[in-house]
């Protein structure tokens, strides 16, 4: 059915709460998607001033808003009243500048990163180079530090590094994350391969197997949150997981930044969203169940009904 022109009038109110808004499954804190977690992850870097609005938690809101922008995914950017776009319009713009111009951010210059290229990586990169010229060798690292090497197209906003006798291409955003960064060339038991080591990589969220997470919380070594709205809470749910309600958030935000903290979903896809951003905020030891309450009822608890 399409909008009332009281359900459009609350939507524009929403969008127009904030100079900058972004419509999203979760919140700010605790994104409960990759794509979400993403435009958080750029919006964090440019501007505090920004608002979030979780449409799991409103049905109408995630359905009028479909509607309202023409737009049939989240997240949804919004800046002064105005529709920018989804994840993938967002990284291009903050990639160009433009998401930096359009926020009213000063758009420093960006130092080129020191960059090592092995002699053995330099060698292999000559000889995967297309002969014609027509690509340059790519770096790109996004804000959870998976590194995409590649080539490819020059991009708007690229800064060239000269590295290992090679011209490497980084993406603006990319720079500070590169700094340091040495590219390597080895023998492994799969065969050859490059390796990257990035010394601004922070600590990554943990694999966590069901048996496992069970001995922890059995010795009450872990803290389990699950990021999954109540609806679907209802259906199945671990008996010490935490919904990461409100209250939930406040308590968890206040343990000590080295307490040993698990997330789970359905399947293992929006708590490790949940898990990667609870890393930005400081805390070193994170952990996603994988495979999630599925897999929990699977391998340890049949009684735990699967959906």
């Amino acid at each position: 059915m399409p909008l009332s022109d009281s359900q459009r009038a609350e939507l524009d109110r929403l969008v127009r709460s904030n100079d900058v808004v972004l419509f999203m499954k979760g919140n700010r804190q605790f994104p409960q998607c990759g794509f979400s977690a993403t435009v958080i992850g750029i919006l964090d870097q440019l501007t505090s001033g920004y608002a979030t609005v979780n449409i799991l938690s409103d049905p109408a809101v995630r359905d009028g808003m479909k509607e309202f922008s023409s737009w049939p995914t989240f997240p949804q950017l919004y800046v002064k009243g105005s529709f920018v776009g989804g994840c993938d319009i967002v990284k291009e713009m903050h990639a160009a500048g433009e998401l930096q111009k359009l926020l009213g951010v000063e758009d420093k210059p960006v130092a080129p990163p020191k960059v090592t290229i092995t002699p053995a990586a330099a060698k292999a990169f000559q000889d995967a180079a297309p002969e014609d010229g027509s690509e340059v060798l790519r770096l790109a690292i996004d804000a959870d530090f998976n590194c995409d090497l590649h080539f490819g197209p020059k991009e708007p906003g690229d800064i060239e590094v000269r590295a290992g006798g090679l011209a490497l291409h980084v993406p603006r955003a990319s720079a500070p994350r590169a700094q340091g960064i040495s590219i390597d060339f080895i023998e492994g038991p799969g065969g050859a391969a490059f390796k990257i080591d990035n010394p601004n990589e922070p600590p990554r969220v943990r694999r966590l197997g069901p048996a496992m997470l069970k001995k922890m919380l059995d010795e009450g070594k872990v803290e389990l949150f699950d990021v999954r709205p109540d609806k679907e809470r209802a259906v199945a749910s671990i008996a010490h997981a935490k919904s990461l309600d409100a209250e939930s958030q406040r308590y968890l935000l206040g343990l000590a930044k080295d307490t040993p903290i698990a997330f789970h979903c359905h399947h293992g896809m929006r708590s490790r969203a949940a898990a990667e951003e609870l890393l930005r905020e400081g805390f070193t030891h994170v952990y996603n169940l994988e495979g999630g309450i599925e897999a929990w009822s699977r391998d340890v608890d049949p009684s735990v009904p699967r959906y």
